[in-house]
This record gives C-alpha cells, sequence and structure tokens, in this order.
C-alpha cells in the first residue's frame, strides 16, 4: 500500500468525534481539548507515514479504534495537572524538589473552609471595620517564642530582603565571611544584601571570625550586626565563630540592633529524639535577638513562608515597607501556618502531627515494622527479582542538618529482567510516580519517608514494571 491511499485511510476528525468514547468525553472535558488531542493523534499517524520509505509502508496499519484511544490517552495528559503527586522514596525527609514540608492531614478542614468560604482576612470582627492580614499569627507565635511580633512573607529570602531593607537602607550592616551562604537555586545572602539597598561589611576569615573583627568595623554607618545560621552547611576543623550571646552584648555596648538569619526554623530541640541539635527559634528570642527571619516549609512543617519574629518597633516599620504589599502572603498560606503552629503549643501532638518531625523521629522498630509490612505485599507478587530489607541511611534535606545520616530501613530490589536504571525510569514515569534512589546496581526505597497509604501503589507500579 503507497502513501497516498494510507493517507486516504486517515479518519476525519468530525469522523472520530461522533465515535461513541469521543461523545462521552466530550461531556467531562471541555470541547476545545478534544479537539486539540484528535488532531494531534490525526498528524501523529500522518507524520508517520511521511517519515516511512516507500518501500516500508506496509508496515504501517491505520486502525480507527487505535486512533481513538491515542485521542483519549492525549486528552488525559493534556488535561492533567503539571503538579503531580508523587511518592518519595528516597529518604529525603525535607525534598526541595519534591515540595519541602508536607502539611499536616488535621488541617484540612481549615484550609478547605478558608479556600472555600469569605474569612476575616483583612477584617476586624470586634470593631466591626477592616482590619490586618498580620494579627492573625500574632497570638500563637507571641506563646510560642515570647516575640512582641510578627510578619510573615512569601518566603526566607523575602523576609530578609524586607528586614534589611526597612533596618539597613544605605547603610552597613556586618555579617562574618564565613556565614555568607548561598540559599538555593544561586541566590545568595549577599546579593540579598545588595538587593535590599544594604551595604554589607565582610569581617573575619571563612573559617575562623572573632569578636574583635565585628567591633573594629563599627561606626557611625553601621546599621546592625547580622548573624546567618549556616544550617545548609557546616565548616570542620580549624574554624571558629562568634556566639549570640557574645553579639547580643556588643550590639547593647554600641546600641545598634541585632539579627539573625535562622533559615530553617526549628521550634522544638530535636536532640531530645537523638537528631543533632539545631538552635531554635525560642532560644534565639531569648538570647536577645531584635530580628528573628525563618522559613515556614523546612523543620516547622508549614507551607512556604518567610517569618519574621521580634521586637514591635522594628517589625512596625517593615508593615510600612512598600515592598510588604508585593511579598505578602495569602490566606491559605496564613491558615496553614497558624493551624501548623497551634500544634506546637503541645510538644507531643506536634511530633504525632506534623508529618516532617513525625518522619525524623521514628524509632528503628517502627521502620522495620514499616518494611516488613511493605516486603510481605511486594513479596506476594513472585517478581523476578531479589527483594529484601535492608539498613540504610536517610537525609533531613531541605538545606539543614548537612550532615546528620540518620539510620532507618530501605527496601532493595534487584530485577533479574531490566537493569536497574530502567525500573527506576519505569516508577518514577508510572501512574504513581515513584522517586527513589538507585546504589551499587540496587533500587532502593528508603522506608522512612514512605506512606503506609501509598504501600499499595507501590506494588501494583512494581507488578506492572517487573512482569
Amino acid at each position: 500500500m503507497n502513501k497516498k491511499e494510507l493517507f486516504a485511510m486517515l479518519p476525519s476528525v468530525d469522523e472520530i468525534l461522533g465515535n461513541s468514547k469521543i461523545v462521552s468525553a466530550l461531556i467531562e472535558y471541555p470541547r476545545s481539548l478534544v479537539l486539540e488531542s484528535v488532531r494531534e493523534a490525526i498528524n501523529t499517524k500522518r507524520q508517520l507515514i511521511i517519515n516511512f520509505n516507500d518501500e516500508e509502508t506496509n508496515k504501517i496499519k491505520i486502525d480507527l479504534n487505535e486512533i481513538i484511544e491515542d485521542s483519549l490517552f492525549i486528552l488525559k495528559i493534556n488535561y492533567s495537572l503539571s503538579l503531580k503527586k508523587v511518592i518519595n522514596g528516597t529518604g529525603i525527609v525535607i525534598h526541595t524538589n519534591l515540595g519541602r514540608s508536607l502539611l499536616s492531614d488535621s488541617i484540612k478542614e481549615d484550609l478547605w473552609i478558608t479556600a472555600s468560604r469569605y474569612s476575616n482576612l483583612e477584617y476586624n470582627l470586634d470593631e466591626g471595620q477592616r482590619g490586618s492580614r498580620y494579627t492573625h499569627l500574632t497570638n500563637t507565635i507571641k506563646r510560642l517564642t515570647g516575640a512582641e511580633d510578627v510578619l510573615v512573607v512569601n518566603n526566607n529570602a523575602a523576609a530578609v530582603l524586607l528586614v534589611l531593607s526597612t533596618m539597613a537602607k544605605e547603610k552597613e550592616v556586618i555579617v562574618s565571611r564565613g556565614e555568607l551562604v548561598e540559599v538555593g537555586g544561586s541566590f545568595r545572602i549577599p546579593s540579598i544584601m545588595t538587593l535590599s539597598g544594604a551595604n554589607l561589611v565582610e569581617v573575619g576569615a571563612t573559617n575562623k571570625t572573632h569578636l574583635k573583627d565585628y567591633e573594629e568595623v563599627i561606626t557611625e554607618k553601621t546599621a546592625a550586626i547580622m548573624k546567618v545560621h549556616t544550617s545548609n552547611y557546616k565548616i570542620l576543623g580549624f574554624s571558629e565563630s562568634v556566639e549570640l550571646e557574645e553579639l547580643y552584648k556588643l550590639s547593647r555596648k554600641h546600641n545598634i540592633p541585632l539579627i539573625e538569619d535562622l533559615g530553617s526554623g526549628v521550634f522544638i530541640d530535636l536532640s531530645k529524639y537523638g537528631l543533632t541539635y539545631e538552635p531554635t527559634v525560642l532560644d534565639s528570642i531569648k538570647k536577645g535577638v531584635d530580628v528573628v527571619t525563618f522559613s515556614g516549609d523546612k523543620m516547622l512543617g508549614g507551607p512556604q513562608a518567610g517569618i519574621i519574629i521580634g521586637k514591635k518597633e522594628f517589625i512596625e516599620k517593615m508593615k510600612k515597607n512598600q515592598l510588604t504589599r508585593a511579598l505578602r502572603v495569602d490566606k491559605l498560606t496564613i491558615c496553614a501556618l497558624e493551624s501548623t503552629l497551634r500544634m506546637y503549643l503541645d510538644e507531643e501532638k506536634a511530633i504525632k502531627n506534623i508529618p516532617i518531625l513525625k518522619m525524623l523521629t521514628y524509632k528503628i522498630e517502627e521502620l522495620e515494622k514499616k518494611a516488613s509490612c511493605l516486603l510481605e505485599k511486594i513479596k506476594k507478587l513472585n517478581l523476578d527479582a531479589k527483594i529484601k530489607i535492608e539498613d540504610g541511611f536517610s537525609q533531613v534535606g531541605g538545606g539543614s542538618m548537612p550532615l546528620e545520616a540518620i539510620k532507618s530501613k530501605i527496601i532493595s530490589i534487584v530485577p533479574k529482567n531490566i537493569n536497574v536504571s530502567t525500573l527506576e525510569k519505569k516508577l518514577r514515569l508510572s501512574d504513581s510516580h515513584i522517586i527513589a534512589r538507585v546504589s551499587d546496581n540496587k533500587y532502593i526505597l528508603d522506608i522512612r519517608t514512605i506512606f503506609e497509604d501509598e504501600f499499595d501503589d507501590i506494588v501494583k507500579e512494581l507488578g506492572k514494571a517487573l512482569r
């Protein structure tokens, strides 16, 4: 059969639109998208004919049902959300590429009510007049930290930008060279400072900074001393930095404010649960820091946000800064953050209900139990692969606790009929989008970051991939 005859056999768009399956699809999907998908399916066949040599055209079959199924498949892909749920089998708890922190199931109702109904976002119910969106978080954060006031913007980089723009524009801010970190995506503290209009004064060396280094550069142009917690890297060996207590005394001696960028905000001392100690937000306020900034979607376990707490006199000025309008958060972020912070009023409740904290504080016995449950389900498939539970290590992730390797349990899979990279690709592109690790020619699922209600999806996708 020659190309001309094959082109003649291609169905028209109207012919496909008359099919009962496509008619049903028109009820569910927008007509424009159905038409686009049908045309794409037909054009794919047309291009196939064009690309084949005349001698090879006998290999091409024009099947109406096949084109209809292709149209429906393309339609499903075109209509699906680009942002998809994935299964995190990497063991990286705060995975920057997979959405960072996970919100607690217990706040779903609060979020939905806020999203689907009117709210008092900027309305004072007591006074019956316009209010401020920034008041909704004040009481809870005051209880948790003792801070005088709070302001929330869309991420921590924005928080640092706003703080410096308000407190140090066209003035100098002193920072240790060892704390001039890159916060991710090539965004760096010096660049953010420049954008704010503040002038950076670097002191000390990369590995060592002394108190005298700060004091020697204080002038009438100095607006603040800033300490940046290096939560995403550590300098080991011959190193030294100045503690907050010393910087506090120095700031008071010269009557200049002390700012701290904690990066990843922690409200609970996790060393009680076997992790390395990380400075908490409460510690910073107790040590006299005037303004503290940190993220909402890292160790805190809330939505993406930059949280600024501290002295009321400084935060009131930030609220009046024109940048605040551009950086402000919406009602869903405020609701999710307040609902998450409220759990911290009861530490036991926070550990149990905030997914990030629960994952980080699992006991090894709990992980062993979870791993055994998943392995039992997988073994029922009798797959042609070597599958077993092994000891492994998880990571905190999210630029937090860079040296922390947390003992975990993993399920390792060595397929016999396909290579490991092929298995990884199949599971990543499956309907459940399973993201895992490949190491030592093994496909590795770290049980720490996998929810139990995802076990059946993993089993189903493994069955399809290895059969």
